[in-house]
């Protein structure tokens, strides 16, 4: 109840309605941080190859079983405001660049535990804040420095890239194949962006040379059955339709290739409309008026002489038997999205009218046209194309939830080679980057004055988060791990200023046995454009939420 002192001899006034429960001030900014904590610790041993799985059950009665951080804080029902928008910092970093979901929200978590002493102290939370951004200036700049610039056609590199990020998760006993496939399908979706020859400025974060739309044109298929290594990347596409008349030829080389958006069928009025027959021979004209539109339809296509048509609407039966005579394979009722897909396999254009076919849009990329039984069901695959700008990726398993969890491990993977197809720039995984930069903050926080010392300093301090959590993850003595590793990284430092030349230490924990290793022969390297942004969201998050000094809950309900 929030009441204020009236003036004398008057009771209390009240201002806020009674039901609203009210913290303020540093209660407020506690509760706060004890639940960022609560969500931190959910997802804490999920980070590194030696991670758990988590099993949610979801209201319908289903099961995720996944250690995917975005995945798992999207299953979790949680009432806290605080935690609420912890859980969308884990959706942001997924939707921006696709890796990084379990970092972020540790790293968060982090620097609002460690703003919890500061403010018992009595530092103004603005004071933090300012501490903070100076430290994360200063993140970003070692980072940019430990960068290392990859070209994008060197296998080995991107394999042990891709590996980095796969490695963690559950599909991690297929590695090599995950790798292959990822890399597979990003690189046959990229394709150079066409851009104003005179638009060379590079400052510009959004003018990528390449554009990979993995979403759009890289389709994943999920067929439970099988064995895991049985999936693959298919040069083209495949949809699962069977032909719509029986006699149709299931299997053609080098197919013509003709994609329709209109139905083969006669036109239907939009209202209902009745007609009045008085002359029984009408209603026979009217039969082949009908008949006649159709058949024009089919012989316009047919001048084409295209092997397979494969339209988004309806065929009708008369049309089927026209396109059967004509030795065509037809498809019917396709996906929007899929047809899209075929068409930049085959080269093929949409055509929304059969009297405006010209021989251009015929798609003739195509190798291999064939309709394969898989499991109780016929899929049609287009194979073989020269040069397809998109494709489906074909994934065998056991079970459903052995599919989606690999469907997730493989998307993670394909926005990892995408981040390095736009910007191929590197940094050390393993902790290494984080260690570095947190030793780094340590050397830099000491010319740092005043009051935002303290708070410049907690930032390096909660960097150290993930090497140690990826030691705690392996069962290995953590302070004995993390105190090497800091030496390590320390006396690169005054290396580095002995000598007067940066040379990066890239010297981390090897997520598999706990031990100390450097990243650069262990070969564990993730995108410049993942680290940073974790850093990036996790700093500016615990800013976020450090401000908040008032929580007001059960403000106005509607009245009933």
């Amino acid at each position: 109840m929030q009441a204020m002192q009236g003036p004398p001899g008057y009771g209390p006034v009240m201002v806020l309605n009674q039901k609203t429960q009210r913290q303020t001030g540093r209660q407020a900014q506690l509760s706060n941080i004890s639940a960022a904590r609560a969500v931190a610790d959910i997802i804490r041993t999920t980070l590194g190859p030696r991670s758990m799985l988590k099993m949610l059950l979801d209201p319908m009665g289903g099961i995720v079983i996944t250690n995917d951080g975005n995945c798992i804080l999207r299953e979790v029902d949680v009432s806290h405001p605080t935690a609420k928008s912890m859980i969308e910092l884990s959706r942001a970093q997924d939707e921006e660049v696709g890796d990084g979901t379990t970092s972020v929200i540790i790293l968060s978590g982090e620097m609002l535990i460690l703003s919890e002493p500061l403010i018992h102290d009595n530092l103004h939370p603005t004071v933090i804040v300012q501490g903070y951004n100076r430290a994360l200036q200063e993140a970003l700049e070692i980072c940019e420095r430990m960068a290392l610039k990859v070209d994008i056609h060197d296998k080995e590199r991107m394999m042990k890239l891709v590996q980095s990020s796969i490695g963690t998760k559950f599909s991690s006993r297929w590695n090599d194949k995950m790798v292959e496939m990822a890399l597979q399908a990003v690189i046959t979706v990229a394709r150079p962006k066409g851009r104003n020859p005179e638009d060379t400025s590079s400052s510009n974060p959004y003018s990528h040379k390449m554009e990979v739309d993995i979403k759009r044109y890289a389709k994943v298929e999920k067929i439970p059955g099988g064995e895991i290594s049985e999936s693959t990347v298919l040069r083209g596409v495949m949809f699962n339709k069977d032909t719509t008349h029986p006699k149709m030829r299931r299997r053609i080389e080098k197919p013509r290739i003709l994609l329709l958006d209109c139905p083969l069928e006669y036109k239907k009025g939009e209202s209902q409309t009745n007609v009045e027959i008085t002359n029984t021979d009408d209603w026979n004209t009217l039969l082949r008026m009908e008949e006649e539109y159709v058949e024009n339809m089919c012989m316009e296509i047919i001048a084409f002489q295209p092997d397979i048509v494969i339209t988004e609407k309806g065929v009708s039966d008369l049309a089927q038997h026209y396109l059967a005579k004509a030795n065509i394979t037809a498809f019917r009722r396709l996906r929007k999205t899929d047809n899209n897909r075929v068409a930049r396999a085959t080269g093929a254009t949409i055509v929304s009218r059969t009297d405006e076919i010209q021989e251009s849009d015929i798609g003739t990329g195509c190798g291999l046209f064939e309709m394969k039984k898989i499991g109780d069901e016929w899929f049609c695959f287009l194979d073989e194309c020269e040069d397809p700008k998109a494709c489906t990726i074909i994934l065998r398993g056991g079970s459903k939830d052995v599919l989606n969890e690999i469907e997730r491990n493989l998307h993670d993977a394909m926005e990892v080679v995408r981040n390095v197809v736009y910007d191929p720039k590197l940094l050390p995984g393993g902790g290494a980057t984080e260690m570095a930069v947190s030793m780094g903050l340590r050397r830099a926080g000491m010319k740092v004055e005043g009051v935002q010392q303290r708070p410049f300093l907690a930032v390096g301090e909660a960097m150290e988060v993930i090497p140690r959590t990826l030691a705690q993850n392996c069962g290995v003595s953590v302070i004995r791990t993390v105190t090497q590793l800091r030496a390590k990284h320390a006396s690169a430092c005054d290396e580095v200023e002995k000598t007067g030349e940066y040379k990066p230490c890239n010297w981390g924990v090897n997520g598999v046995t706990g031990e100390l290793v450097d990243m650069e022969e262990l070969g564990i390297w993730e995108p410049f454009s993942v680290k940073v942004q974790t850093i990036k969201t996790a700093i500016e998050s615990a800013c976020m939420i450090l401000r908040i000094d008032d929580i007001v809950s059960g403000s106005k309900k509607s009245s009933k």
